[in-house]
């Protein structure tokens, strides 16, 4: 399936697009190497809708992440566009656990995040660290402080809670 057509096809509304192009991750009919090339050569709100498709794909069966898609989802939470940033949040978070070795980056962009002017970045990077945290590494032992004083000044209720759960999941176990 060739993306531009699917993105020049106007009849589509956004939500239909992603959910279509999800839909065609988690059938093997979209390579996702092609999938990821075609969001780096977009402008921003495509390749945004690129990495909420492949959010979609990974909450549905987080198998479906790849090395390079764990990659991407990192280096695009150094974009500007917060849709961007939140969406790669949430797919590092559905696939951190497949790529153990690719979450100190991870979780150093997504700490960044955590100062972010903006709402659902911020909760998107809490749903990530708390997914990570919950994996219970050797690096729990400098997250759960840094997750800890994250919690002593965010104002969200929502976004402290996030926290508050991985943390209690963490002390549970």
């Amino acid at each position: 399936m060739e993306l531009q057509v699917l993105f020049d096809n106007t009849s589509l509304k956004n939500k239909e697009l992603t959910a279509q192009i999800a839909e065609l991750v988690s059938q093997n009919k979209i390579e996702l190497s092609k999938l990821i090339s075609f969001a780096k050569e977009s402008k921003d709100p495509i390749k945004a809708t690129c990495i909420e498709a492949m959010e979609f794909a990974t909450k549905k069966d987080s198998s479906k992440g790849t090395s390079a898609m764990m990659k991407f989802a990192i280096e695009s939470l150094k974009e500007k566009a917060p849709r961007i940033k939140w969406e790669s949040a949430k797919v590092i978070g559905n696939i951190a656990t497949h790529f153990p070795k690719q979450l100190d980056d991870a979780v150093a962009a997504l700490l960044k995040n955590t100062e972010h002017k903006g709402t659902v970045v911020r909760w998107s990077a809490a749903f990530a660290l708390g997914e990570i945290l919950k994996l219970k590494r050797s690096m729990n032992k400098d997250l759960i402080p840094a997750i800890e004083n994250i919690t002593s000044w965010e104002t969200n209720n929502a976004i402290r809670k996030i926290y508050m759960t991985a943390l209690k999941i963490v002390s549970n176990k």
